[in-house]
């Protein structure tokens, strides 16, 4: 199994959680409610108040410029831009990220705690936050974090971040329209009747009765 498709795995297994919203929509519909002049409109089915706490977090901003950017790189890391289908930043999985941490509290503290130690190794260890790496300076650094049973004990905040942002990466991709073609998911489909099978009235003396 390949780095894509392990992460699949991850997204998917997520996904049967119900952690995320909209997973039974067919490619091509929208997850989330539309969005006018930043807010989510009302659609049948949702009560006024999940519009309203949805509109409330779509007003809010957490993560900084500088946070945003290292997410961004870090989720184009993770699932880069391949021949079958785009980068993480493509199917809007930053933004996917941003919206979850003001919807999931609990993720705030991890998510800002794990950057800022991100950026303190790379300062400590080439002098630059980790956007200002070069690409094989990265690679090492995620190369110490991205295998828990491989990564020293001094590592263990690192590892935690890079296991909750790879989490949080896998689920916004494969819950995106990109992402649900990219796996080849149909969703729901109706069926087209085409009456009983022969075979079927034959068996029952029923192959001359018109239905």
């Amino acid at each position: 199994m390949n780095r894509r498709e392990s992460l699949k795995a991850i997204g998917l297994g997520t996904l049967t959680t119900g952690f995320l919203i909209g997973v039974g929509c067919k490619p091509g519909e929208k997850a989330a409610p539309e969005v006018t002049d930043g807010k989510a409109a009302a659609v049948p089915g949702r009560m006024p108040e999940e519009v309203e706490r949805e509109n409330k977090i779509k007003a809010e901003k957490y993560f900084d410029e500088h946070e945003m950017a290292t997410i961004t790189v870090l989720a184009d890391i993770i699932i880069p831009k391949d021949a079958h289908s785009g980068s993480a930043s493509d199917a809007k999985v930053p933004e996917f990220i941003e919206f979850i941490v003001k919807d999931i509290p609990s993720h705030k503290l991890p998510m800002r705690g794990g950057l800022k130690w991100l950026d303190m190794h790379c300062l400590n260890t080439y002098g630059n936050p980790f956007i200002k790496c070069s690409s094989k300076q990265q690679t090492e650094i995620l190369d110490e974090i991205a295998y828990p049973y491989k990564a020293k004990p001094e590592m263990a905040q690192g590892v935690a971040f890079f296991n909750r942002m790879r989490d949080l990466t896998a689920s916004g991709f494969w819950s995106s329209e990109m992402g649900t073609k990219d796996i080849g998911y149909a969703g729901n489909a109706p069926n087209k009747w085409t009456g009983v099978p022969p075979d079927v009235l034959k068996q029952y003396g029923m192959e001359n009765v018109k239905i």
